[in-house]
C-alpha cells in the first residue's frame, strides 16, 4: 500500500489509497504507519503520516479526510464519530459522521458507494432520519472540495441548532464565509 502511495500522481489520490486500504480492511493504520518508518525517503510523509491519525478514526476516503480536515478541523467544529453503526427502518446502516450529542449526521456520498441508482434509498434514509428528530447532511466531493466553508458554515448552524454551544471559526483560505 505505500509502494502504491509512491505511484501516485498527487497527494489527493495517494491518501486516498491510505483510506481506503484501510476502510476496506486490507491493513491498518499502524502497520502502515510502520511500514512508512521503514522507508528513508517517502513523497508526502509529514501529510501521509498526519493522515493515518484520521484514517484510523474511521475516515475512509478522500473525501471523509477532505471533511475532517477542510471543514471540521479548519473552522473548529466539534469531530464527530465515524463509521458509526446505525439501525434504521430495520436495517443496518452506518454514518459517516455522527454527531450524536446534537442529533445530527453527516453523509458523505462518493461515487462507489453511492451510485445514482441507490440514490432512492439515501432519501427514504434522510427522510426517515428528520422524522426520528435527526438533523442529516448530505454532501459530495464536489461539495467539500470547492466550498468547504459553506458546508461549515451549514454543519455549524445545524449543530447549534442540536445544541452544540460553540462558535465557528474562519480558516485560512481568503474567500471564507466565516470570515
Amino acid at each position: 500500500m505505500v509502494d502504491l502511495t509512491q505511484t501516485a500522481r498527487c497527494l489527493d489520490d495517494a491518501l486516498g489509497w491510505l483510506a481506503r486500504a484501510v476502510g476496506a480492511r486490507v491493513t491498518t493504520a499502524a502497520r502502515l504507519l510502520d511500514a512508512m518508518s521503514e522507508r528513508s525517503r517517502l513523497r508526502w510523509r509529514p501529510t501521509l503520516v498526519a493522515a493515518l491519525d484520521d484514517v484510523d478514526a474511521g475516515c475512509h476516503s478522500l473525501l471523509e479526510l477532505r471533511f475532517r480536515h477542510d471543514v471540521e478541523q479548519a473552522h473548529g467544529l466539534p469531530r464527530g464519530d465515524r463509521q458509526v453503526p446505525t439501525n434504521r427502518m430495520g436495517r443496518k446502516t452506518i454514518d459517516d459522521v455522527h454527531y450524536d450529542d446534537y442529533h445530527t449526521t453527516a453523509e458523505l456520498d462518493g461515487r462507489a458507494a453511492h451510485p445514482d441508482h441507490l440514490r432512492w434509498r439515501d432519501m427514504r434514509r434522510d427522510n426517515a432520519e428528520v422524522v426520528s428528530g435527526r438533523r442529516p447532511l448530505r454532501y459530495g466531493l464536489g461539495d467539500i472540495g470547492q466550498y468547504p466553508c459553506h458546508a461549515a458554515a451549514q454543519l455549524a448552524r445545524v449543530l447549534q441548532l442540536g445544541g452544540w454551544p460553540g462558535t465557528p471559526r474562519p480558516c485560512s483560505r481568503a474567500d471564507c464565509v466565516m470570515a
